[in-house]
């Protein structure tokens, strides 16, 4: 179990986990989960982790759709931020606990400022990687919001 599903099952959230074979030359993580669970990518999330201020010590979590891109500057005025850049990946896993395309917005090593793209209020459920690849959780956009005190804001592009 990962601290993802750990972080969900002690915060008594409802939730489902969807365990796919992931193949190893695949490098788009989250379109790949998209289409092995049959869903619209627009409802799968993929988190990435950005540098405030270019600083690598000070991150923040975007969660946005496998459909889209991360808009930094549209993430930089959600974070109140004057700019930032994409996280270093070995930074990222550092900070989170988990491995690129495995990176969950739950249950990371400490708690990061958070900001979920708002079209994920369009959904009943999203998913997301649940820790590792291969292993999606499924959940509501507002328990997503508790489990990880995250805002809603247009990042996504």
């Amino acid at each position: 179990m990962t601290p993802a599903v750990q972080a969900a099952k002690k915060a008594g959230i409802a939730y489902k986990l969807h365990e796919y074979e992931h193949h190893a030359e695949s490098t788009s993580y989250g379109e790949e989960a998209a289409r092995l669970l049959n869903q619209d990518p627009g409802r799968v999330f993929k988190t990435l982790m950005v540098a405030l201020e270019g600083d690598q010590k000070r991150l923040a979590v975007g969660v946005v759709p496998v459909s889209g891109q991360l808009n930094l500057k549209a993430i930089a005025a959600a974070l109140k931020v004057k700019k930032v850049l994409m996280a270093d990946p070995a930074a990222a896993e550092r900070s989170s606990g988990y491995i690129v395309g495995g990176i969950s917005p739950l249950g990371q090593k400490r708690r990061l400022p958070t900001v979920v793209d708002e079209t994920a209020l369009a959904y009943p459920t999203l998913y997301m990687s649940a820790g590792r690849r291969g292993l999606e959780i499924e959940m509501s956009a507002a328990d997503l919001q508790q489990l990880t005190s995250a805002i809603f804001a247009p990042i996504g592009r």
